[in-house]
């Protein structure tokens, strides 16, 4: 059984939600958002350690969420960066040296299924890394700058990547310090991982694993939740 730490980058706006809340805090049902989705990981025996990178302004709201978790899961709080990409990587500093796999999960995915935490966390032991993720379900278009289609890709080959994302713990530290390095700024943690030649399976999730990002996000949320009650 591996040890895991869980990296929660949690310092989003609530720009596209049209909210003066930042996403994580926004609440659905009696909780908010992050503590729906930290809740979630205190459900898998393999989580160690959380680390939760936000923004200075938001640290004390942070520890006033997780000071209602009673739990041996060692909680860290740490300073995020500009980008999403930076915030992780300063996270990755805090990874206990104790710890085999990685997890890097979006603080808007509440409702992501313990079980598929640990076939990715099994995903990961074998060949390294390990993103849950769906079959595309609309067609994708490939476009120019003028918006004009250049291509039609066939979409049996196209997956919509989702988090959890998991990862070998000295893989992903290897992959973020090459990134870092040579200033590149990649769109998910897997796509660092598959810069250095790192292995990354695709594990098949569902949708109910949603990113709250919008207004009708928010309300599709509410609807689980009260499917749960």
């Amino acid at each position: 059984m591996s040890k895991l730490s869980v990296i929660i980058p949690a310092a989003g706006s609530g720009e596209r939600m049209v909210s003066a809340i930042p996403k994580p805090f926004i609440k659905v049902g009696e909780k908010s958002i992050l503590e729906h989705t930290i809740a979630r990981f205190l459900e898998f025996s393999e989580v160690k350690q959380i680390i939760v990178a936000t923004s200075k302004s938001y640290i004390n709201e942070i520890e006033n969420i997780v000071g209602h978790f009673v739990t041996d899961v060692h909680f860290d709080i740490v300073e995020g960066g500009k980008e999403r990409q930076f915030s992780i990587y300063n996270a990755l500093k805090h990874v206990g040296e104790e710890i085999d796999l990685v997890a890097v999960h979006d603080a808007v995915r509440p409702f992501v299924r313990v079980e598929l935490i640990e076939e990715c966390c099994r995903a990961a032991e074998k060949v390294g890394g390990a993103v849950l993720g769906v079959p595309a379900k609309d067609t994708i278009k490939r476009v120019d700058e003028s918006l004009t289609i250049q291509e039609t890709p066939n979409r049996s080959f196209l997956w919509q990547a989702q988090t959890p994302q998991v990862f070998q713990r000295q893989l992903l530290i290897d992959a973020y310090e090459s990134a870092i390095s040579d200033g590149y700024v990649g769109t998910d943690d897997a796509s660092l991982v598959e810069r250095i030649s790192g292995k990354v399976q695709m594990v098949e999730g569902d949708r109910e694993n949603l990113k709250i990002t919008y207004p009708v996000d928010l309300k599709i949320a509410e609807l689980i939740i009260g499917k749960g009650s």
